[in-house]
């Protein structure tokens, strides 16, 4: 997937558990653990603004976009 999720850097630039953060946000372990290993499907906007309010940040800090390793196959001559 060529969306790159960040929350771990943030958390860590914060200081920041992900029981703490769980916690001020309002959503559960899980979904944040989901969210963080990248491994969400998508992300309600409201969501995206608590963890910025939370985090003191911008989308753009949580989400990043790449098209690095993309659709690579390895191929063998």
């Amino acid at each position: 997937m060529p969306i790159i999720v960040n929350l771990d850097v943030m958390m860590a630039k914060r200081k920041m558990s992900l029981n703490e953060l769980s916690e001020k946000v309002g959503l559960t372990l899980a979904n944040l653990s989901v969210l963080k290993t990248g491994k969400a499907k998508a992300i309600r906007f409201t969501t995206l603004d608590a963890i910025c309010k939370v985090l003191n940040c911008q989308p753009g800090d949580i989400l990043e976009y790449t098209e690095i390793g993309v659709d690579l196959e390895v191929t063998e001559n």
